[in-house]
């Protein structure tokens, strides 16, 4: 994910960089609100980390260009003021969520992963990719007419996998979206349950829908059909 933090306080962005691109997150830095909306218009980038303090244009005069210019583009609040009425206009101004200084950056990962979940919510029940359909409200998952049982966790999975056809994943970046941000990165979870997944998905005799990228993580390419 390439996330924006428009933030003049480096030390803040420091932290915060160091963190992310340990979650194999690229980061672009903004020091003030004019040069935070011209960045932001940048189709790559996927999420804003926003402070409300800022020279030039305030968070909230920035938040209220970036809505105009992607109205679909996360945006999470970061500031030190904690006053109700403030919480109340960045809401009400299209923020998706408000973080008060200090924080855990625990705490930014899990809400990161909140906005970002909500907006991969798709207009319609199903996601249908060659052979293969999700029915996500009833998580259910068929290749061709055959049901395959799936867990839970197994069923997020091939979600995420069918969300990013095609693209390189890393383990880190897996674990993120489908465990969240409480899980050990040092894990071979992922592993595990790409495994399962072959082993329910993959049709004999055929090549694995799950590719491995040696010392990078993992593809998704759909089945034909």
């Amino acid at each position: 994910m390439r996330i924006l933090m428009i933030e003049d306080d480096s030390a803040i962005t420091r932290v915060l960089e160091r963190g992310l691109r340990a979650l194999s997150h690229q980061t672009v830095i903004a020091e003030t609100g004019e040069d935070g909306v011209a960045l932001a218009e940048d189709e790559t980038v996927d999420l804003v980390l926003l402070d409300l303090s800022l020279p030039g244009l305030n968070g909230h005069q920035v938040l209220e260009r970036i809505r105009a210019r992607r109205p679909r583009l996360p945006v999470l609040m970061l500031t030190a003021r904690d006053d109700l009425k403030n919480k109340v206009q960045a809401l009400h101004a299209g923020a998706d969520d408000y973080l008060t200084k200090p924080f855990a950056f625990e705490e930014l990962l899990a809400r990161i992963h909140a906005v970002t979940r909500r907006l991969d919510q798709p207009e319609a029940s199903q996601i249908k990719m060659g052979g293969l359909r999700l029915d996500l409200l009833a998580q259910r998952a068929w290749r061709g007419n055959a049901l395959i049982e799936l867990s839970k966790r197994e069923f997020a999975l091939l979600e995420y996998f069918m969300r990013h056809p095609r693209q390189l994943l890393t383990r880190q970046q897996i674990l993120f979206a489908v465990w969240d941000y409480d899980f050990d990165p040092e894990s071979n979870i992922v592993d595990v349950y790409v495994r399962y997944l072959r082993n329910k998905l993959d049709a004999p005799g055929e090549p694995s829908l799950i590719l491995t990228v040696r010392g990078a993580g993992y593809r998704f390419e759909p089945p034909a059909g």
